[in-house]
């Protein structure tokens, strides 16, 4: 029987790569959404959308019920912390209820799927030194209510595989980037490069604190995850994914730089300096790779070679003009020329 794959949140930065990742693997593949904006979606064979607000049970229990996935990606959610802080109540009812709706459609199911959900380090909170790198047993103490709502959709797919047999596997994703991703310290450095290249800034990076050390995984390897999760990972069980070693912010910024090409001056700025930083994030994965046999297989470089590509792709149709108005073009999901 061929697989069928609900992707929630396939809109997203990682769900996007997914959808794509599992389409190509021949997998039939829905992919919900909860707006489309400007972007359009891809047209692929195997591939559609479907928009669904997780906060509405109906619209999700209608999905399950027509398609009869196999497989559930739930990767659906309100993923800013800070935005959890402004609107907890906002972010409690997407990933808390949303996922609560989601576990209840799925067991009302004749034939019940795999279910993988998106869970987060964030759940850790802080981590003393001595723990690094953080396991699976690490105490769930988070600072935020993003936080607390991973860790209630960790206990919910946990309980729905005890009182009702789902077969649910979750993820604790720590920091994943790659092409398309906005907002992190990559992603904004090889912004920077590919518009100082193009004329669009002058070649000046303003900077924040370059001295914590982070594990980024590239989005490839994160999907390659979720995928080996799906088919090999231990029903009821929780797995950290996380990149095999960590790069000071300072040394990525500089490579970045070196791979471009460019000469630059590095100012630091103090608008981007946060109240505090963890000096460390960085989670073990010796549990999934020993249960899956998974492991990272792109290293930072490719990571941000790929990243200048999207940028330089991305940038290609901005003119001078655009960026005196402070607009700039970004790719849709059908230009874009990710490879997944």
């Amino acid at each position: 029987m061929k697989n069928t794959a609900v992707v929630t949140g396939a809109e997203g930065f990682i769900g996007s790569h997914l959808v794509r990742f599992l389409q190509a693997k021949a997998w039939n593949v829905i992919g919900t959404y909860l707006r489309n904006g400007q972007e359009p979606l891809p047209k692929l064979p195997n591939l559609r959308f479907v928009t669904c607000d997780l906060r509405d049970g109906g619209q999700i229990a209608e999905i399950v019920g027509e398609y009869e996935p196999t497989h559930i990606f739930h990767l659906g959610a309100q993923s800013l912390p800070t935005l959890s802080w402004e609107d907890p109540v906002g972010t409690f009812e997407s990933n808390i209820m949303g996922s609560l709706h989601l576990f209840e459609a799925v067991r009302h199911m004749k034939r019940r799927p795999v279910v993988v959900s998106a869970c987060s380090s964030a759940e850790y909170g802080h981590v003393a030194a001595s723990a690094i790198p953080v396991t699976e047993h690490q105490p769930l103490l988070p600072l935020h209510p993003y936080g607390i709502s991973k860790v209630c959709l960790d206990l919910l797919a946990r309980e729905y595989f005890l009182d009702y047999k789902i077969p649910a596997v979750n993820l604790r994703l720590f920091n994943t980037t790659g092409p398309g991703k906005t907002n992190d310290a990559p992603s904004d450095f090889v912004r920077q490069l590919i518009r100082i290249k193009k004329g669009l800034q002058p070649p000046l990076i303003e900077v924040g604190n370059l001295e914590p050390h982070r594990a980024f995984l590239d989005v490839e390897d994160t999907v390659r995850g979720f995928y080996v999760a799906a088919l090999k990972g231990k029903r009821g069980e929780v797995y950290n994914l996380c990149a095999n070693k960590t790069h000071q912010i300072a040394e990525l910024l500089n490579t970045a730089i070196r791979l471009s090409g460019l000469k630059v001056e590095i100012r630091r700025a103090p608008h981007l300096m946060r109240p505090s930083d963890e000096k460390i994030i960085f989670g073990s994965t010796k549990k999934f790779g020993k249960d899956t046999g998974w492991k990272p297989m792109r290293t930072i470089e490719q990571t941000l070679t790929s990243m200048l590509d999207y940028w330089d792709f991305a940038l290609m149709d901005t003119g001078k003009n655009d960026h005196k108005n402070g607009k700039e073009s970004r790719p849709g999901l059908k230009r874009d020329r990710r490879r997944v």
